[in-house]
């Protein structure tokens, strides 16, 4: 089992930045793959970003591509996301998932963290 909790979510003009993290706790993690996803109120649950605990292999969604950064900290078993240029469609509960592999499909995923609001005002 992987718990995950995620924290650093809020309210931010455009252009600001936030940093999300995700504390992962459990068991070993370094074949993991860690994913950030987001859903907007009546929309699915869209990739944002994923990385690999092990090579830091990183994947990023276009529309985040060159404002978002994910990385990992393996000895704080913390995987961050980093976002600037905040834009008002960022606007999203924003998820933390783990998985045996590295992808972008949400149903790939098994473990979930309980999310956490970004809202972004214009």
């Amino acid at each position: 089992q992987v718990q995950l909790v995620e924290s650093g979510g809020g309210l931010v003009q455009a252009g600001g930045s936030l940093r999300l993290s995700c504390a992962a706790s459990g068991r070993t993690f370094s074949n993991l793959g860690m994913g950030w996803f987001r859903q907007a109120p009546g929309k699915e649950r869209e990739f944002v970003a994923a990385i690999s605990w092990s090579g830091g292999n990183t994947y990023y969604a276009g529309s985040v591509k060159g404002r978002f950064t994910i990385s990992s900290d393996n000895a704080k078993n913390t995987v961050y996301l980093q976002m600037n240029s905040l834009k008002p469609e960022d606007t999203a509960v924003y998820y933390c998932a783990a998985a045996d592999l590295l992808g972008t499909n949400p149903n790939e995923y098994d473990y979930w963290g309980q999310g956490t609001q970004v809202t972004v005002s214009s």
